[in-house]
């Protein structure tokens, strides 16, 4: 008989292991469906641009060699590509090494839990489970387990386009925020003219010199001009008589209400034409103290703080007077620089200058633009629906107006609702330029960086613009969708009709609401028949998943090829209503 020498001995003794390893791993791989798995989901979703998983699995008992090492690697496949989740180790008792021990009588659990980007093509993929178990030298690949089917990609429904914010010049309420309603463009604008007449001391006769006087000849004619004139409205004239507080009280009421009517009767008889006098109102007052404050305030006089000092010390006007006379050397000045010019009627015209109709302002924006000023040019862009005249009133605005922000704002704006992105993006940066840290401009920077994909630029810049309008807050709630924020999203929408405002509800589980959404909403698009889809889908109503979903396609044929892989309708992919509106 032939001796086996060294080596042989050797080879045979591992070959016997090997083959021994590989037997007991074998029966593992034979008895692999013994595992008893679950998937959170159960059908994989993507939330924040992830798809999360978590798969539980129990090994039963009498199962797992106790010197084997079990890798566990859920992947996900799909046309084009894979992705890989965390893996799990596993080993036997008799394993030295740092792995999750699954015991050979009792069995055990172990879980894997992970995240992957998400990509488009996942929609219609498959989640499996690859296991490698190894004994020794010996290892051995499993047939490959699957798990799950496909991802829900509803998130993915989110509109990227904010909504931009017009610049028009706005007025801090009283919340100190931005309040979008106030436009600069008015219509009427108040105007007024004033003039005056002096009397000597204790008179109230009008002097001819007094009558004459430039001031009087302007106002005159300011009135008259004001009755004459289509464009403008006399809404009245007040005549104001005073006396100056020096003197007894009673002798100063008694004087300045006869100044009062020698000044009425001057205007009348200056003034006979009837329209202009209709709205005549007179009054007068006694003492002119207001006025006496006035002048003393921008005047040079000595002891000019102590008089006013008096003046909020004392409220009664003879210890005011008596007071002011023991400053005998600055009631000196008083006398000779103040009191004359507080013995006085004064005339007050107020008119109102009527602008352009909404018909004449279109016309001149189209025709004649350099014929009208800023306010006027910005508001005639907002009396027309038409995108293509506004884009021609907002670079007429560009050209006429260069330093002025709102026109390359608006343009911005303008062009954003068209989708040329890229001309908005340089529009709002030139009013960047010109206006920075402006809250409109920042909002619609970010309608940009959102559009880009730049979520948390866009983010940044809308925190900026916070108070300036709903806009700011329906383009965060677009932002908080994005980041899987649903409950969040919703209270940022608020009241908004808008898909994406139904999209958050739907996403945040309330589907009612979503569909109350979608039903109020008055836009012809297509999105909106399809979120009703999902909500049908979501609430195991057929009807209402064919029907919306047929309109959807009558608007927009793409949206067949959406549907036929969108897992939301998985339940009706091989029902004959559902194959007749996506086929």
């Amino acid at each position: 008989m032939k001796k086996l020498n060294l080596r042989s001995l050797a080879i045979l003794t591992l070959a016997t292991l090997l083959l021994s390893g590989c037997a007991s791993i074998k029966k593992m791989k034979k008895n692999a469906d013994l595992i008893k798995w679950n998937v959170t989901p159960e059908v994989l979703e993507t939330h924040a641009g992830q798809v999360k998983v978590a798969v539980e699995g129990q090994i039963p008992e009498k199962y797992f060699v106790k010197k084997a090492t079990l890798t566990a690697t859920p992947v996900l496949i799909y046309e084009g590509g894979e992705a890989a989740y965390p893996i799990v180790k596993m080993q036997g008792e008799s394993v030295t090494a740092n792995n999750a021990v699954i015991s050979y009588t009792t069995g055990g659990n172990f879980k894997i839990e992970g995240a992957v980007p998400y990509d488009a093509a996942m929609k219609m993929s498959k989640l499996e489970v690859r296991i490698v178990a190894q004994k020794g030298a010996a290892a051995l690949d499993f047939d490959p387990i699957k798990l799950a089917d496909g991802v829900i990609a509803t998130s993915e429904l989110v509109s990227k386009v904010g909504m931009p914010v017009i610049g028009i010049v706005r007025e801090k309420n009283t919340t100190g925020k931005y309040d979008p309603a106030i436009d600069a463009f008015q219509r009427v604008i108040p105007d007024e003219l004033m003039a005056d007449i002096h009397y000597l001391i204790n008179s109230s006769f009008v002097r001819k010199d007094e009558v004459t006087a430039e001031d009087i000849e302007a106002f005159k004619a300011y009135a008259k001009a004001a009755a004459a004139d289509d464009r403008k409205e006399l809404k009245g004239i007040e005549v104001s008589a005073y006396a100056s507080p020096d003197g007894a009280t009673d002798w100063n009421d008694k004087l300045s209400q006869k100044r009062e009517g020698s000044a009425a009767e001057f205007l009348k008889k200056e003034m006979k034409e009837d329209e202009i006098l209709a709205n005549l109102k007179t009054k007068y007052t006694a003492e002119d103290w207001d006025g006496f404050q006035k002048l003393m305030e921008k005047s040079s006089i000595q002891d000019k703080e102590l008089i006013l000092r008096v003046l909020t010390m004392y409220s009664d006007p003879e210890i005011r007077e008596r007071e002011i006379k023991n400053l005998s050397e600055a009631f000196t000045a008083v006398a000779e620089e103040i009191l004359p010019q507080l013995r006085r009627a004064k005339f007050l015209a107020s008119v109102d200058l009527i602008g352009k109709t909404d018909e004449e302002l279109l016309a001149a924006a189209q025709n004649d633009p350099a014929s009208l000023n800023q306010a006027e040019l910005l508001y005639a862009a907002t009396l027309t629906d038409d995108n293509a005249l506004k884009l021609a009133f907002y670079k007429s605005f560009t050209k006429q107006f260069d330093d002025d922000w709102r026109g390359f704002n608006n343009l911005g704006m303008v062009q954003v609702w068209e989708g040329d992105f890229d001309a908005a993006g340089d529009n709002f940066a030139k009013a960047d330029k010109l206006n920075q840290n402006n809250p409109i401009i920042q909002n619609n920077l970010g309608v940009i960086a959102l559009k880009n994909g730049e979520t948390d630029k866009a983010r940044e810049l809308f925190s900026a613009a916070s108070g300036v309008g709903k806009e700011v807050d329906y383009n965060m709630g677009i932002v908080s969708i994005i980041r899987g924020e649903y409950d969040k999203a919703v209270q940022y929408f608020g009241d908004s009709n808008k898909p994406n405002a139904a999209l958050a509800k739907i996403l945040a589980g309330d589907n009612n609401g979503a569909l109350k959404s979608l039903e109020a909403c008055t836009a012809e698009c297509a999105m909106i028949d399809y979120l009703k889809a999902v909500v049908g889908a979501r609430t195991a109503k057929e009807n209402l998943v064919v029907e919306s979903l047929n309109a959807a396609c009558e608007k927009d044929p793409k949206m067949k090829a959406a549907a036929k892989t969108d897992l939301e309708f998985a339940k009706y992919f091989e029902t004959p209503a559902f194959k007749a509106v996506v086929e």
